[in-house]
């Protein structure tokens, strides 16, 4: 007897189509052209966690590579820019906000990264605010790694997206601390 693996039986729902996947089974970029332009934003949050000691000599200004904070703010701005060059099929879109808030994290010691990213397009910036909240962790390490190696990005989310086919987004309130 020869059993079958799982994979090959029936399923009672249908597959979800993959929209970056074409009927031949390969990767392509979506096309948006008859989507309609709407106002879509996104928010999205990273959590980096840190020694109270690192938290502290970034708050008061001392750390030896300059303004932490402002450096990492600028990085994530300019990252939701450039995503469409890093995540091959995401689609360039004309961004008209970008908002990066960083604050101290009341449930670590470490910072809470809150990227905004807000377009008026046919597709949505999930991934933008996703990317400015990535770029902007990751330069708050390389900032401080002097200070600590030991830093960690221990999360990034999407928390909102409003706008577009698929209606709008907000993350279960327990997510992230929220």
């Amino acid at each position: 007897m020869h059993n079958q693996p799982e994979t090959n039986l029936p399923s009672s729902r249908p597959e979800p189509a993959l929209s970056h996947i074409n009927p031949q089974g390969e990767a392509h970029m979506v096309d948006v052209s008859h989507k309609p332009i709407t106002v879509r934003q996104a928010t999205a949050v990273a959590r980096v966690r840190m020694q109270s000691t690192t938290l502290a000599t970034i708050a008061a200004g001392n750390a030896p590579k300059g303004d932490v904070l402002a450096t990492a703010r600028i990085a994530g701005i300019m990252a939701a820019k450039q995503t469409s060059n890093l995540i091959p099929l995401c689609h360039p879109l004309p961004i008209q906000n970008v908002t990066i808030d960083i604050a101290a994290d009341p449930d670590l010691p470490g910072y809470r990264i809150l990227s905004t990213v807000k377009t008026k397009s046919e597709t949505g910036v999930e991934m933008e605010a996703l990317t400015a909240a990535s770029v902007a962790a990751l330069t708050l390490y390389d900032m401080a790694k002097a200070i600590e190696k030991s830093i960690v990005i221990e999360s990034i989310a999407l928390l909102q997206k409003s706008g577009g086919k698929s209606g709008d987004y907000t993350a279960d309130s327990g997510l992230m601390g929220h």
